[in-house]
């Protein structure tokens, strides 16, 4: 599967970003999706995944209360809600795809280009 992120962008703290990631070459609704970043300097991290259904998610720590992922099945898309954004949020964010999701990068398979998302404080 094929992944395109967007949606990045400078924001101030305090505000808000929704990313995007639309999948193609295989069928969307059988992949479990996720979110990852990577600060400069920093390993990959994990953001948060929903399961192929839509019915499941989980959450880094970081993430909890502040970011919302979901998905249209029918756009082959996921999303990423973020809010009460943080300059610590500042990254590039990548969106991954695999049969079952976990919460390490290993878990994941597929990989798009990454969206940068500055925060500034």
């Amino acid at each position: 599967v094929q992944l395109q992120a967007s949606g990045g962008g400078l924001v101030q703290a305090g505000g808000s970003l929704r990313l995007s990631c639309v999948a193609s070459g295989r069928p969307f609704s059988t992949y479990d999706m996720g979110w990852f970043r990577q600060a400069p300097g920093k390993e990959r991290e994990f953001v948060a995944y929903i399961r192929w259904s839509g019915g499941s998610t989980y959450y880094a720590d970081s993430a909890k209360g502040r970011f919302t992922i979901s998905r249209d099945n029918a756009k082959n898309t996921v999303y990423l809600q973020m809010s009460s954004l943080k300059p610590e949020d500042t990254a590039v964010y990548y969106c991954a795809a695999d049969w079952v999701a976990g919460t390490s990068v290993a878990d994941f398979g597929s990989w798009g280009q990454g969206t940068q998302v500055t925060v500034s404080s």
